[in-house]
Formats: C-alpha cells, sequence, structure tokens
C-alpha cells in the first residue's frame, strides 16, 4: 500500500496545468521581436487574411495611386503568388480586385 506524502503528491503534480498562458506569451515576445521586418510584415499581412471589416485598400506605384474601400468584407492575401485579393464597390457595382502585396497598403476605418 503507498503512503499518503506519495498519494498527495502524485495528485498535486495531476493538478498542475500543463502550461500557463503568461508563460507562453513570455515566450512567444521574444520570438517575434527576433524576426526581421520582412517576417513581421508577412505575419501582419497573413493576420489580414482572416479579417472582416471596412478597409481602404491602396496601390502605389511612383505617381500612380489608385485607392478602393471595401465595406463589409475582408482582404485576402495569397503570399505564395504576392497578391492581395478582395471585392470593392467600383461605380456602384461590386467588382473583384487584385493588387500585388509588395505595393499594397491597407488601412481598417472606423
Amino acid at each position: 500500500m503507498p503512503d499518503r506524502t506519495s498519494t498527495h503528491n502524485a495528485l498535486r503534480v495531476l493538478r498542475r496545468p500543463a502550461f500557463r498562458a503568461p508563460t507562453l506569451l513570455l515566450g512567444i515576445v521574444p520570438l517575434l521581436w527576433a524576426c526581421s521586418e520582412e517576417q513581421q510584415n508577412k505575419l501582419s499581412r497573413l493576420g489580414v487574411t482572416w479579417l472582416e471589416g471596412d478597409y481602404r485598400v491602396t496601390y502605389a506605384d511612383g505617381s500612380h495611386v489608385k485607392s478602393w474601400i471595401v465595406n463589409d468584407g475582408k482582404v485576402t492575401s495569397e503570399p505564395a503568388k504576392g497578391y492581395y485579393f478582395f471585392w470593392a464597390e467600383i461605380n456602384g457595382k461590386k467588382r473583384y480586385v487584385q493588387t500585388p502585396i509588395a505595393r499594397t497598403y491597407i488601412e481598417e476605418l472606423d
């Protein structure tokens, strides 16, 4: 028959959580700081894929600048192909737009 101390210690071990949220965050935050600016940009682009809301998407290449408004929609990225995809209202009609990631800026509207 096991003694009470070993049984008590075994139960304490079972009650411990596998990880703690603050510990997990402390492990992730330094990893983000270690990322290059390009890697951080790639991560932020991936985040845009899943956000639904109102956005101003602007394509700028030298003096050529064009903007679209995305109302209650999402902007999807395809990093492997290098493009953003979205539906925007142009002249009163919904149009499918594709812009290069490298020259496109996305602003969330209030």
